[in-house]
């Protein structure tokens, strides 16, 4: 017998001996019969029907729970177990839009053992709900990762690895090491080929570096590196190849390799220059490529010396010799990290004297000099540290007098120039080339104020760094100053202006005349490459005077209305920071 509700009149489906729903679910005699219900809320009018609700056999409804309260229509309602969103749960509209939003949840974007069912299998074991996975998809993933975080090959088949994966979804096929190996080739030749059509289609010249390594087993490797800006004026780098690099070194053997690399790429032809560190071989190998390569101006500006590796150069000639001051200071700092007990005792002074401990001492290393540097940057920080360790300790001797402290300061600001120019010339980010000359410029009067000096100390070290300055920066490059007349803070007045300081009143008129003609050929050289001939309608006449194929000279200087108050600005904020050379 079935249960009705009273008082409420209702007709049975005598037709299709379906049992009246109640509004509460209805328990049965067995747990076969137990039933979800559904709301009533609409259906006590006079002459509905009950229908008895099916069995909820779709997968979707283990992600969602049926709501209490139906909507405005007296529809039933369930929502999301994880984000909460409300959807339409009669039978009617069916499940699609139910799945299409498990796809789509945002809450759900990890897989967890409340997303897995039991399946009803023999084996018992969990079966995925979520969508398959994309074979290529993920090969391609785990490859790039491989890459990215310079992995072994064999990561793949670690077998943790493979258990996490199988635990994400029982569909992933995890590779061998010898098909990631594969892919990753496969993955290289075809962003080889994607690079090569792009830097084969930008428009702008490619400057390249390039430097050679021994490893730990003797073997040689060169590397390639191009530089360029991209048609949105960004600038772009790429490491082109790192390849061994079989014996003889020797310069004609490198542009050997270097050439056969360019032709590789196919921008033999748009080089305009390379910029490589100074030994010897690399000045034959500049002389050896230039003959292969379709360069500007006759390759006039092809060959461009590091100067961060110059700078480097020329410290460590100056500093052959180090004083006295330099050595205690070296010494008090081996001093305190011989042992525990002195760094503790250390520690205590620092203390002391209110001093913060987080920035430590810096123990210098003969083949680099700028942890010189950065040794009396550290000691001179905590020199009231240093003053009051020796009063405590009997046994620390190494503490340099009052005349030594003012010396090891002379020598710190002297080799804070030399610091600050190489982190300018190290820049990766950001475009160095107008860099070069004013800080070779404030490197060559630092050099020249100190060989007029006094201190017997500081004129001998000035006048061998200058002798390794000269050797390399006796004449300014024209290139580089080519680029200091492009950058609006400075163009043409500030080469002049530098050229006044460095050659005199009477000589610097023919050195600057010398720079004007290589600027001109320079201008012409790229007028005839990227020259767009003007269409009649928009041509006009003008009056100065033209060269030998019609080009129009360059006048930098007539530029004033522009420039000429930002040029001042600049040129007056340069001056001062050169005030401590006393450039006045």
């Amino acid at each position: 017998m079935e249960k009705s509700i009273d008082p409420i009149p209702i007709d049975l489906a005598e037709s299709d001996g379906e049992r009246v729903q109640d509004s509460h679910p209805v328990k049965a005699s067995t747990k076969k019969s137990s039933k979800k219900i559904s709301n009533l809320t609409n259906l006590t009018k006079p002459g509905s029907h009950f229908k008895r609700q099916r069995r909820l056999t779709s997968e979707v409804w283990v992600n969602y729970e049926f709501l209490d309260e139906p909507d405005e229509n007296g529809n039933l309602l369930c929502k999301c177990k994880k984000c909460g969103t409300t959807y339409n749960a009669d039978s009617k509209n069916g499940t699609g839009n139910l799945k299409r939003h498990i796809q789509n949840c945002k809450r759900r974007n990890y897989l967890d053992v409340g997303q897995m069912i039991i399946d009803s299998s023999a084996s018992g074991s969990l079966q995925n709900r979520l969508p398959s996975i994309n074979a290529d998809i993920f090969r391609e993933l785990v490859a790039s990762a491989i890459v990215r975080h310079d992995l072994p090959f064999q990561f793949a088949e670690y077998d943790g690895i493979r258990k996490c994966f199988s635990y994400l979804h029982p569909d992933v096929k995890v590779v061998s090491r010898n098909t990631l190996k594969a892919d990753i080739l496969k993955m290289y030749r075809r962003e080889k080929s994607n690079l090569r059509e792009y830097m084969t289609a930008i428009s702008s010249r490619i400057s390249l570096t390039s430097d050679c390594w021994s490893s730990i087993t003797t073997d040689g490797y060169i590397s390639l590196t191009a530089h360029f800006i991209d048609d949105h004026w960004t600038l772009q780098k790429r490491i082109l190849n790192f390849r061994f690099l079989p014996p003889p070194h020797s310069g004609v053997h490198m542009s050997d390799e270097v050439c056969s690399m360019l032709k590789e790429w196919g921008i033999q032809k748009k080089i305009m220059s390379i910029t490589l560190d100074n030994a010897s071989s690399n000045d034959v190998f500049a002389d050896v490529i230039k003959s292969e390569l379709d360069l500007i101006c006759g390759g006039n500006y092809f060959h461009v010396r590091c100067c961060a590796h110059i700078l480097n150069l020329v410290v460590q000639d100056g500093l052959k010799e180090i004083d006295d001051a330099v050595i205690k200071v070296r010494e008090s700092v081996k001093y305190c990290k011989g042992s525990q007990a002195r760094r503790q005792r250390f520690l205590t002074s620092v203390a002391h004297v209110e001093l913060d401990n987080a920035r430590g001492l810096r123990q210098d290393v003969p083949t680099r000099w700028n942890s010189t540097y950065l040794m009396l940057e550290s000691v001179l920080y905590y020199k009231k540290a240093f003053i009051h360790f020796q009063k405590s300790d009997a046994n620390y001797i190494h503490c340099p007098t009052t005349d030594e402290w003012v010396r090891i300061e002379k020598i710190f600001r002297f080799l804070k120039v030399f610091y600050d120019v190489t982190k300018v010339f190290s820049g990766t980010l950001y475009h160095t080339a107008n860099m070069y000359f004013p800080n070779v410029l404030k490197v060559r009067l630092l050099l020249k104020e100190e060989m007029g000096s006094t201190d017997k100390f500081m004129n001998k070290m000035a006048n061998k760094m200058y002798e390794k300055f000269s050797k390399y920066w006796a004449n300014f490059s024209t290139i580089m100053a080519v680029a200091v007349v492009l950058d609006p803070r400075f163009k043409f007045q500030f080469v002049e202006w530098a050229y006044k300081r460095v050659y005199g009143e009477f000589e610097y008129e023919s050195e600057l005349s010398k720079f004007k003609d290589k600027f001109n050929a320079l201008y012409d050289a790229y007028y005839h490459e990227f020259a767009i001939v003007p269409s009649t309608s928009h041509s006009h006449t003008s009056n100065n005077k033209s060269g030998q194929h019609g080009v129009v000279d360059v006048d930098p200087v007539c530029d004033e209305f522009m420039t000429v108050n930002f040029l001042y600005c600049s040129i007056l904020l340069f001056y001062f920071n050169f005030s401590n050379l006393q450039l006045q």
